[in-house]
């Protein structure tokens, strides 16, 4: 599976690149929503893991843009939050809000269960 992660603390995304290649997925990672942005276009991932809180171009920003757009409105995403009152417009229809630290068993857990198990992006 193609993933994209998107986070602007680069140990964050290192690490997640490191457990994610290592679960056998193929992983490509930004600092901001603006990168993510370009990144998506030059190469649809199957499934998007995003920080909400970033710099510039937040993630619920970034994730407005792509439902804007119907090429990549039903593109998986997982926000990442700090476990503050970060709630997402129920038409951005996240997968999930996983709280950081992140625990790279259950993500991978959960990828594996829903996203590869065909879970309906709208089914947040």
């Amino acid at each position: 599976m193609n993933i994209l992660v998107v986070d602007d603390d680069r140990n964050i995304r290192e690490l997640l690149r490191l457990h994610l290649g290592n679960a056998g997925h193929n992983v490509r990672v930004t600092e901001d929503g603006i990168a993510a942005g370009y990144a998506v276009l030059a190469d649809r991932p199957d499934l998007v893991i995003c920080d909400v809180s970033m710099p510039h171009f937040d993630g619920f920003q970034f994730v407005a843009a792509l439902r804007a757009d119907p090429d990549f409105r039903d593109l998986p995403v997982i926000f990442l939050t700090t476990g503050e009152t970060e709630q997402p417009n129920r038409e951005l229809r996240a997968l999930a809000q996983i709280p950081k630290p992140v625990r790279a068993d259950w993500l991978l857990s959960f990828i594996k269960s829903k996203v590869r198990g065909g879970l309906a992006v709208d089914a947040a």
